[in-house]
Formats: structure tokens, sequence, C-alpha cells
């Protein structure tokens, strides 16, 4: 199984909105871009919402069929490790292998000391086409790759066998994910990463490293965006190396992960991906359940009301809510408006401090992020909640395929 060059990740946390999703593929399509989805859902989601991965491969299907979609599509085991990974491996034909929690243990020595060997052979100057700079291979840089990355990349082998050992191999996209580590992966460390993930015998074909700066969920990417493009430049770069170097898949690509809305990084990433001919993986999780909310918003009336109740629990549980994203979200709690104030709100009023919409004065950052982990209480609504949205549905889709076309697609891959 060949993952496309460009592939999306489409989270839908309640299973409603896949065939407005495809719609923006589609448009995508119509403007000669071929884009894939990639359904994802990760097992803490599965939890709050009360579903399974096999629920989420019925609700792609009903998509699928309900758009006369005729390309491959993908079910995403989101953020899985050996603890997570059985439930999804029949369902699902793409794993996203978390490593972040084993990076920074130590391997075991006599491991080490082989990968070491094997690098001896990069040490000096490495020059790589296409990076903004030669990579220095000395012993601090291999020491530091066997010390924080080699025992993580090991754990990404365990659970790739265990994988191929219920499932076909090849039948199947495998990503290692990196992007919820403490700190970013250079491009110098990713090419020795990459070193190890060959030797570990991974036909690995996305891989998602943690980039310089914050992706916050929900909002705009915060950092130096030209520090970013030149990162992201070598890591392409690197990618390209590593495939001819190594051996691995021809099809192996950068994926984007964290945060929602990387809107001020598309024209970037876009011109990169041109440059270097590349693929890319990117995903938009989040951003369609505040779609839902923001089209509940907006149909006025006992919907309103709704997404105002939601809202209200939500700030009585802020903590609960917000601990489990606490690397992911930037909240001042004062910007975040009283709800007795939330009730006195219109449709518009609510609309526009909840959409991601910069020129406007009223959109609130932090209520837009505090709405994003607050899924929770929606959740725990249940049928009331998935009553209101099948009620809405012309509002709710016409937004969620608006959002996912006109502000990601569009930018990143039409131009």
């Amino acid at each position: 199984m060949i993952l496309e060059k460009y592939s999306i990740g489409i989270g839908d946390r309640f299973g409603m909105e896949g065939a407005a999703q495809v719609r923006a593929l589609q448009k995508a399509a119509r403007d000669g871009v071929s884009l894939v989805p990639v359904w994802n859902k990760s097992n803490r989601e599965h939890s709050i919402i009360g579903t399974n991965p096999n629920d989420t491969l019925l609700a792609a299907m009903a998509a699928v069929k309900a758009t006369s979609w005729t390309k491959p599509f993908y079910l995403d085991a989101d953020h899985i490790g050996l603890a997570t990974l059985d439930k999804f491996i029949e369902p699902c034909n793409f794993f996203t292998i978390d490593v972040a929690d084993v990076i920074g243990r130590p391997a075991d020595q006599s491991a080490a000391d082989a990968f070491l060997n094997a690098m001896h052979q990069f040490r000096g100057t490495l020059v790589i086409p296409g990076m903004h700079k030669p990579i220095t291979v000395d012993d601090v840089l291999l020491n530091s790759i066997a010390r924080k990355y080699l025992l993580a990349v090991t754990e990404a082998g365990k659970v790739y066998r265990r994988i191929i050992a219920q499932k076909p191999e090849g039948s199947f996209v495998a990503e290692m994910s990196l992007d919820e580590a403490d700190v970013p992966q250079s491009p110098a460390k990713l090419f020795f990463i990459l070193a190890a993930v060959a030797r570990e015998g991974i036909p690995l074909q996305t891989i998602a490293p943690k980039f310089t700066g914050d992706f916050l969920k929900g909002i705009d990417y915060v950092g130096d965006t030209a520090r970013f493009e030149t990162e992201f430049r070598d890591h392409l770069a690197v990618v390209g190396r590593a495939i001819s170097e190594f051996g691995l898949p021809a099809s192996l690509k950068l994926s984007v992960h964290t945060g929602s809305d990387k809107f001020s990084l598309y024209p970037l990433i876009r011109r990169a991906i041109l440059d270097f001919d590349a693929g890319l993986h990117l995903k938009t999780a989040g951003t369609t359940w505040l779609e839902e909310v923001i089209g509940l918003a907006g149909a006025g009336g006992d919907a309103l009301l709704l997404a105002k109740e939601v809202y209200a629990i939500a700030l009585t549980r802020y903590d609960e809510l917000c601990k489990p994203y606490a690397t992911v979200v930037r909240i001042d709690r004062s910007q975040l408006p009283d709800p007795a104030d939330v009730q006195r709100w219109t449709s518009a009023q609510f609309v526009e401090a909840l959409r991601h919409d910069r020129a406007c004065p009223c959109y609130n950052i932090h209520f837009r992020q505090f709405m994003h982990v607050s899924f929770r209480i929606a959740a725990e609504m249940s049928e009331r909640y998935l009553k209101m949205l099948r009620e809405h549905r012309s509002t709710i889709e016409h937004n969620v395929t608006t959002n996912l076309y006109d502000r990601h697609l569009k930018p990143l891959f039409v131009g």
C-alpha cells in the first residue's frame, strides 16, 4: 500500500461530518489537486466520545458512499502505542506510531554501540543537497541520537511488528510521530533518526517531527515563520537523502501534525513542497468540531442556546478539560468571556468570537482554544447534542466544507 503524494488527516469527533470533508477534497480535485483523506481519531477521543475504531470506519464508508468518492481513503490509528494498539489493528490501514513518551529514555548499551558503529561512516561534514548549510557529524551529535531517540525507534519497531503479526505486511501505511516531544528535532537529528528507522526495518511512509515554534490547538502558528521555513526545507532535503541513503520507501514524506490551524505557514510549506517536488501529510484535527459549534451558534434558537450551554458547563470544569492538552494550549483565563455575557450574545457575536478570522476584531483566541478542548461536554450531552447536529445539517456541512477547503486546502495545495 503506497500512500499518495498528498494526504490530509481529517478529524471528526462525532462521526457526522465525513461527507462534508470529502466534498472539500472534491473541490480541490476540480482545481487540479489530488488529495486523499485519512480519518483520524485517537484512543483518547474514542474514550471521551464513547466510540471505537469500527465506528470511525463505518462513518468513513458512509461518507465515501454519500459522495461517490472513488479514490483511496484511510483510517488512522492515531497516536497509538503498544498499550492502545490492538483495538485499531483490524479496522485501520494507517498507523501513527507515537513514540514521544519514550524519547529521552536511554537505549541498551549494546544497541547504542551498534548504532554508533554503523553511523561512523558519516562523521565529518555531511553535505545534503537542498540544505542551507552542511551538517557537522561528530560524537556529540551521534551520542545524543543514541541517548535520546534510539529506544523510541526501537519501540516503534515493536509496534510495527505487533501490527504485521496480525495484518499482512504492505497492507497499511506506517507513520511515526515525534511531534509531541519536549523539544524539536533538528534536521541533522532527523537524518539519523531515519537511519535508525531503516535499521529497525520499519517501511515508514510519513514522519511527523516536532518543528520549531508552537503549534497550539485551534489557532495559528506561534513563532518565527522565517526560521520555520528554513527548518522545513532542510527537513525535506533530509527526507529525500534518507530515502536514497537508507533504502526507505520512496513515498516517505513529512507530516505536519500538531495544532489545527497553521494558516501563516501554508504559503511557506506550499513553496517548499513545490520546489522539492515533495509530498505532504497534513493534519487538521479538531477544526471540524469547532465548525459544528459555529454552525449551531449561527443557526440561532435552541441550537445557539446549546452552544452557550456547552461553554458555560465547560468553564466550570476548566482544569479538567485543559489538563490533557496543557502542552498545546495557551489560554489566558482572564480573557475568557463571562458566561453571563455569553448568554446575552447574538448568533453573530458567538460566531465572530469563535471563528478563526484574524481580521475580525471580535475573534478571541482564548475562547477558541478553550472551546477546542471542551468537546467532552458535548459528548456527555449524547443524543441531545447529536440530535441538534442532525437538525442543522445544511448549515454545519457548509461550514465544514468551506473551512477545510478555503482555509486549509486552497492556500496550501491549490494556491
